[in-house]
Parts: structure tokens; C-alpha cells; sequence
């Protein structure tokens, strides 16, 4: 159980949301919904772990309603899209992308990417979604590949626990 270096429990509020608002990408409300738990809550510094934040902030997505997890899904950008050329990703998607390569790719990889994520938010109105960190460009058009047929629901499924794995990396990098 890894205590976190500044205390969430000691934090004062924008320190708190300096801190963990880009854990799920655009998506201040979860950091917030969590600081309205931890100063409600009897112990607080039980919130100080990174299991415990991680497990919290997991929750908070999972109880939420299907419109504001699907912003949630919507927030994030398309790998090798767009956005990451014009170097408006986050500090942390700049990071995993880069971490994978995918701001080296050839001309024929990035079509390649651009096609795919065109027909994925054509099927299913949100960009693909993969923790990529630790994955190669194979395993990411794998993941393209394997997940394109999918139903809605399943793929909807799919992509907030993706969401949930780049927040745990987000965490442990904390």
C-alpha cells in the first residue's frame, strides 16, 4: 500500500485539483466529486494511499450516469490524431502516446491510424480507448482490429475500464 507523497487528506482544495484533476482526462468532476467525499469522511487520511484514491475515483466514474461517462469517453483524444499534432494533448497523453512511439510514426501508420480511429467513432461516437503504456504500435492496431466488431455496449464497457487502467497508471505515477 504506497502512502502518497502529499497527503490528499492535508491538501487544501486547488491543491487537491492541481493535483489529481487530470487523472481522468477533462474530467475535473471526478476529483471533485472525491474532495467532496474526503471532507465528509470521519477518517480522511484513509483516502492517502494510492489504492484507496484509485479505488474512489473508480467508483465515482462507475456510479455516474451514462451521459457524463460517455463525456468522460468523449474527453479523450484519438491516438496519433490530430490533436497530437497540433500538440494539444495533455501533458500525460503527450507522455503515453510519445512513451509508445506514436509521435514517430511513418506516413503509412499514421493513415493507417487516422482511418481507424475515423471508423471506430463512426461505429461507436467515442475515440478508441487503450492504455497504451507499455504496449507497442502492433498491439495497438491489434486492439483496433479486435475490438471494431464489438457491440456498442460492450465497447462502451471496454473503454471506460481502458480509462480506469490509464488513471491507475496516472496514480502510480503520483
Amino acid at each position: 500500500m504506497t502512502i502518497l507523497k502529499n497527503r490528499p487528506s492535508a491538501l487544501s482544495k486547488d491543491e487537491f485539483m492541481h493535483q489529481f484533476s487530470g487523472v481522468y482526462e477533462h474530467s475535473d468532476w471526478v476529483a471533485e466529486l472525491l474532495w467532496d467525499q474526503i471532507q465528509v469522511s470521519i477518517e480522511s487520511e484513509c483516502f492517502d494511499t494510492v489504492d484507496a484514491i484509485s479505488a474512489q475515483m473508480k467508483g465515482i466514474v462507475d456510479t455516474a450516469s451514462y451521459d457524463l461517462k460517455l463525456a468522460l469517453l468523449r474527453a479523450h483524444p484519438d491516438l496519433a490524431g490530430k490533436a497530437a499534432l497540433a500538440g494539444e494533448l495533455t501533458d500525460d497523453s503527450t507522455s503515453e502516446q510519445a512513451g509508445v512511439g506514436l509521435d514517430q510514426l511513418s506516413e503509412d501508420e499514421f493513415q493507417r491510424f487516422q482511418h481507424i480511429n475515423d471508423s471506430y467513432k463512426a461505429k461507436f461516437e467515442f475515440p478508441f480507448i487503450m492504455a497504451v503504456k507499455g504496449a507497442t504500435k502492433v498491439q495497438i492496431f491489434d486492439g483496433f482490429e479486435s475490438r471494431i466488431d464489438n457491440t456498442v455496449d460492450a465497447e462502451f464497457n471496454r473503454a471506460v475500464n481502458e480509462v480506469h487502467k490509464i488513471a491507475g497508471f496516472r496514480l502510480a505515477d503520483k
